[in-house]
């Protein structure tokens, strides 16, 4: 409790005028709730018993005076404190995307995306009421008992002790509950990262479910992970719940020795029966905040919880350290020495060497599982490679500043990247707009004939996925987005897969042109596309069995023999 205070309190330091109206507002609804208790005793012993007429004419004046008070300082602390913890959660949930987003891509293989959103969305939301409401609350009734709690000494310091002896006696029970509270809390937010997880596959795999009739499979997955929640959160209720009962229980007792002890004190005539009165009304009022108290207690082991699955991400840190330098060279030349690359202890590229030049374009060929897309995410920095170094010009690229480094590249998969926005917002994807740059694009990746052919042309609005449109046309606005960024290195990852052999062999014919002033890699199996490649590289369990042109190796490497027999056969 206290490292999490510890963490979030400073936050507040940049709030600190609104904190203040929320403090005034909170003593405000503390001296109204405990102004309403002390008034009993003249109420009695003025009016009632006194007949004091001037009194009368004051106190009914007095009572809407202090509930008047204590509604506007409710509102002034409810408004400024949930603005305070509503800003401070928008800042931190900020602050854990861009945390995450500036980890490496082993971290986001490792991780499932739903238990990410989990994380960013449920476990903050759960944190939200503890900085805000909550803390708020804790300050409000602590206020509240503190002043009622000198009503009731000021009326009569020795009931108060048979009064208050309360609240230590609860303490044992209630941190009791509070741990399995925190508990539950750790089992609740796992089980609902679960179900957010499953979702996630759910609706990604949708068509997969629908082929293969597994509806009926995967409700019955997603109604044990939703069963286990409900148990999980029925038992937190109960936990919770049992607070109000032991302060009742506890509550009763002190009340009934204060009746007893207070009522032989108004018998004897020590005490007036509006004093007494007053006295058990601050009492029996005291049980309100303190119960409060001990429900946001609870309450705040949920947050603690969900702030520590936070803090687990936050320390996290990515092994892709960026640079200092930006990459404002032009790149002539990109060399691989003595590359090796490590997954789990497993080798997937060993001892690389590969040169390549400006106007290249280089062709990687080889097994599934051979490293070649390896060698490309080296070049990108979604990898360190274990030992070796990869260089630009006579650069080692790990001296480059990330973005600037990814700026200088593009690259196409087989798997194409939709967003939900317009053509024209995702050709530009993350640069400066300029729609005729982005036309300029779609021709070059011959999809402009069937983009200006749709009803709004580049502003048709492409449904998540890009489910609009075909796996062909998806890959060719994947291509034009790579092309728009003009990049100094271009890699093609299976990138014409998806399109018919008329089609690729018009992106072949673009390649060769666009690849003049780029250094290009190419990992493909079709025949034509290998076939007219500078240089083809052949890879074999992470290694380069032989490099050379396609008439070279055709007479001299066995093994990419072997491949364009098979790629012959793909090509068909």
């Amino acid at each position: 409790m206290k490292s999490f205070f510890k963490q979030y309190i400073p936050y507040y330091k940049d709030y600190i005028r609104k904190f203040i109206y929320a403090i005034i507002g909170m003593i405000l609804v503390a001296a109204g709730t405990a102004g309403t208790a002390y008034v009993i005793k003249p109420v009695l012993d003025e009016i009632f018993i006194n007949k004091d007429i001037q009194m009368l004419k004051i106190l009914p004046l007095a009572v809407v005076a202090l509930y008047f008070a204590k509604g506007v300082g409710q509102y002034i602390q409810s408004y400024y404190i949930a603005y305070i913890g509503q800003d401070i959660i928008r800042r931190i949930r900020d602050k854990l995307l861009s945390h995450i987003l500036g980890l490496e891509l082993t971290f986001f293989q490792e991780k499932h995306g739903g238990e990410l959103i989990s994380r960013i969305t449920n476990d903050i939301n759960r944190i939200q009421s503890a900085v805000s409401t909550q803390i708020a609350a804790l300050i409000m009734e602590s206020l509240t008992i503190i002043a009622l709690v000198c009503v009731v000494i000021y009326q009569n310091p020795t009931l108060a002790f048979y009064g208050l002896i309360i609240m230590p006696l609860a303490i044992y029970p209630l941190s009791i509950l509070a741990k399995k509270m925190k508990r539950l809390s750790h089992e609740s937010q796992e089980k609902i990262s679960d179900i957010t997880s499953h979702l996630g596959e759910i609706f990604n795999n949708i068509e997969i479910i629908m082929a293969h009739s597994t509806q009926k499979y995967e409700l019955e997955r997603f109604k044990s992970h939703n069963q286990k929640f409900f148990n999980i959160n029925i038992k937190a209720v109960k936990a919770n719940e049992l607070t109000s009962p032991i302060m009742q229980i506890l509550g009763s007792i002190a009340a009934s020795i204060v009746i007893a002890v207070g009522g032989m004190e108004v018998i004897n005539g020590n005490m007036s029966v509006g004093a007494f009165f007053s006295f058990m009304t601050a009492l029996f009022m005291i049980f309100t905040p303190l119960k409060k108290l001990s429900k946001i207690y609870n309450s705040l082991q949920d947050a603690l919880a969900a702030n520590e699955r936070i803090n687990s991400l936050m320390n996290t840190k990515t092994k892709i350290i960026s640079g200092n330098n930006l990459l404002t060279e032009d790149i002539k030349t990109i060399s691989f020495k003595n590359v090796t690359l490590k997954y789990d202890g497993a080798i997937a590229l060993d001892q690389i060497n590969l040169n390549a030049k400006k106007g290249e374009r280089i062709a990687l060929v080889g097994e599934s599982g051979g490293g070649k897309s390896s060698l490309v995410n080296l070049i990108l920095r979604f990898f360190d490679p274990n030992d070796g170094e990869i260089k630009f010009n006579d650069t080692n690229i790990n001296s480059y500043q990330l973005n600037s480094l990814r700026d200088a590249i593009s690259i196409v998969t087989q798997r194409v990247y939709i967003f939900n926005n317009t053509i024209l917002a995702n050709i530009a994807y993350g640069k400066e707009i300029n729609r005729e740059n982005v036309i300029d694009a779609l021709k070059k990746a011959h999809a402009w004939d069937f983009v200006q052919n749709l009803e709004n042309g580049i502003d048709t609005v492409l449904d998540e996925f890009g489910s609009n449109l075909s796996g062909g046309q998806k890959q060719r606005i994947a291509i034009a987005r790579a092309l728009y960024k003009n990049p100094q290195i271009l890699i093609f990852d299976e990138a014409t897969s998806a399109l018919d052999n008329e089609s690729e062999a018009e992106i072949s014919k673009v390649l060769e042109e666009i690849s003049r002033d780029k250094i290009t890699f190419i990992i493909a199996h079709r025949l034509s596309t290998v076939k007219n490649a500078d240089k083809i590289v052949v890879f074999k369990e992470g290694k380069i069995v032989c490099q050379d042109s396609d008439e070279i190796l055709l007479k001299e490497c066995q093994e990419y023999q072997k491949l364009h027999t098979i790629i012959r056969g793909n090509n068909v």
